[in-house]
């Protein structure tokens, strides 16, 4: 059936289409920059070798990466609304393939840095501009399924991200994770063309840009990033550079929500957390945000450490909590449509509960399956968790402010990752210290235990040839050495505890999505909405207990 979309005042006929294949013409952007943001971790030695630079130098291409692309995600939903949804999108995808391939081509590290802060300012578009468009091509009875495909990305890149960049930087080169998204993104931007339009709603905004707020958000949030990702190198607080830029980060951070607050034309709308159920809905994807990025972190680090396990190997791990994911992800879109959500994420959590519960019985003599089963069942969670979540928060949102409020949404999931990464690697740190210094206190001459070890492997190095000497130390090291691996044993236990409690937290908390709005959410005489201004039914919120209940 023809319809009409009104671009740029101009009437553009066009024929409606599938929401399937709107939603592979978006996921498929989205999935691409998702998988870049991490695969490119585990190449980093390989690159700054390759560059002629040392692996902390190196770190600066993910740094780099994710500051200019913290600093753009909000301000999607401006974009979108001052240029063209369809427009802003496109010109995305073109920059983040063109930008790909300009990585690719990098023959220093400098250069390498400044297309990867290019590649992050178009990349960060691309999340909640495709999620705002599946939210808008479906009806909102079907938004569960829509959400079950937009989770398929989000949750399916960054686990195997990890995996894909392990096995081109061993088998090929590191220059072929940035060509791969070439046609890729060739492919996105064809569909995007052909099958993406912009609503009605969705005009060029008047009024003057938000140069203050722009400054603030980029000046708070590009700090943010930079001492998350480099806190613990520098020791924190200890670092007069990591103070500075936490003092800078605080005063950028609070002058930004002030402005975005008291001015006329926000470029990030900060009222939309006024609304109880989508500021719930915020909260609890930043603190899963927080266990997602955090364990997925550890898990690797604790295989490849204390396990023995080679990096692809420890990647693979991963895959587990992926199968998981497509397992649950059309049967939690179906049920988000059936049942009230807040019931969903509490068996999301307590599944989620229960995995991190698993993982911290985890020992020095773990198996595969101890990883394989854990890793599935914390999958299907994530769906009964992510999917019910979003659709609930969104529920409620106008769908002219769908841009806005998407753009909040997954900023807060990804700084509540970048603070889970942050703070579960220090907490990890930290205790490992800890244990190590308890441990070695029943490390004494007078203990017989020890005696009998270091004398055991003492011997045991002269009957292969050593001299005594050289025999002790051997022993010595090898003491030294068991103790550090049970005392970062300790820490990791205890570390996927804290994680475990974190999700128990949450269950309380998801009773408030249940929470009906002040006044019933119908249209207004005369085409009024509350704020006095005109309005087309298109643009009233879904009706509380049509989605929530």
């Amino acid at each position: 059936m023809a319809t009409n979309t009104r671009v740029e005042g101009k009437v553009r006929a066009h024929v409606d289409v599938n929401p399937w294949v709107v939603t592979i013409s978006v996921m498929l952007a989205t999935f691409m920059e998702l998988l870049d943001t991490t695969v490119v971790n585990v190449s980093i030695p390989h690159i700054a070798g390759n560059l002629g630079a040392d692996v902390d130098e190196g770190t600066w291409v993910v740094t780099s990466y994710l500051v200019s692309n913290a600093i753009i995600l909000p301000m999607a939903g401006w974009l979108a609304n001052h240029f063209g949804r369809r427009k802003v999108m496109m010109f995305c995808v073109a920059g983040f393939t063109i930008t790909s391939f300009c990585c690719g081509a990098a023959t220093s590290l400098t250069e390498l840095i400044v297309f990867r802060v290019l590649q992050g300012l178009t990349g960060g578009g691309m999340q909640p501009l495709s999620q705002a468009v599946m939210l808008e091509t479906f009806p909102k009875e079907k938004h569960g399924h829509a959400m079950a495909a937009y989770s398929v990305g989000i949750l399916m890149a960054p686990i195997f991200g990890p995996v894909i960049g392990g096995w081109i930087t061993d088998e090929y080169t590191w220059r072929w994770i940035f060509y791969l998204n070439i046609p890729i993104g060739i492919l996105s931007l064809f569909l995007t063309n052909a099958f993406v339009f912009d609503p009605p709603y969705i005009k060029r905004r008047e009024g003057p840009v938000d140069v203050w707020g722009i400054g603030a958000l980029a000046l708070g949030l590009g700090t943010l990033q930079i001492v998350l990702d480099n806190g613990q190198k520098k020791d924190w607080f200890a670092s007069g550079e990591i103070r500075i830029l936490s003092v800078i980060c605080a005063a950028g951070l609070l002058a930004m929500v002030v402005r975005e607050l008291t001015t006329e034309h926000p470029i990030v709308d900060l009222r939309a957390l006024k609304e109880t159920t989508f500021a719930v809905g915020v909260f609890l994807i930043s603190v899963i945000g927080f266990v997602l990025y955090a364990s997925m972190v550890m898990l690797p680090i604790y295989l490849q450490t204390l396990l023995g396990y080679p990096a692809l190997n420890a990647g693979l791990a991963l895959a587990p909590r992926g199968f998981g994911s497509l397992i649950t992800a059309p049967l939690s879109g179906y049920l988000t449509n059936k049942v009230a959500p807040h019931k969903l994420i509490m068996v999301g959590l307590t599944l989620g509960a229960a995995t991190m519960y698993r993982l911290s019985r985890l020992s020095l003599d773990a198996g595969y399956w101890d990883i394989f089963w854990p890793q599935v069942i914390q999958g299907m969670a994530l769906n009964l968790m992510f999917i019910p979540n979003m659709a609930a928060s969104m529920s409620r949102i106008p769908k002219e402010k769908m841009g806005n409020a998407t753009s909040i949404f997954n900023l807060t999931r990804n700084i509540g990752g970048s603070f889970g990464i942050a703070v579960m690697t220090t907490f990890i740190s930290r205790r490992t210290q800890f244990h190590q210094n308890r441990l070695i206190e029943h490390f004494t001459d007078y203990d017989l235990t020890t005696r009998q070890y270091i004398e055991g492997v003492r011997r045991s190095m002269q009957a292969h040839g050593s001299d005594a000497v050289t025999a002790t130390q051997q022993a010595l090291a090898g003491l030294y050495g068991m103790l550090q691996r049970h005392a970062s044993m300790l820490s990791f236990v205890e570390a996927f505890w804290v994680l475990c409690v974190l999700f128990a937290l949450l269950l309380p908390i998801t009773a408030l999505l249940r929470r009906p709005p002040a006044h019933p959410v119908e249209e207004e005489p005369h085409g009024l909405n509350r704020s006095g201004t005109v309005s087309s039914n298109e643009e009233h919120p879904v009706a509380a207990g049509e989605l929530l209940h």
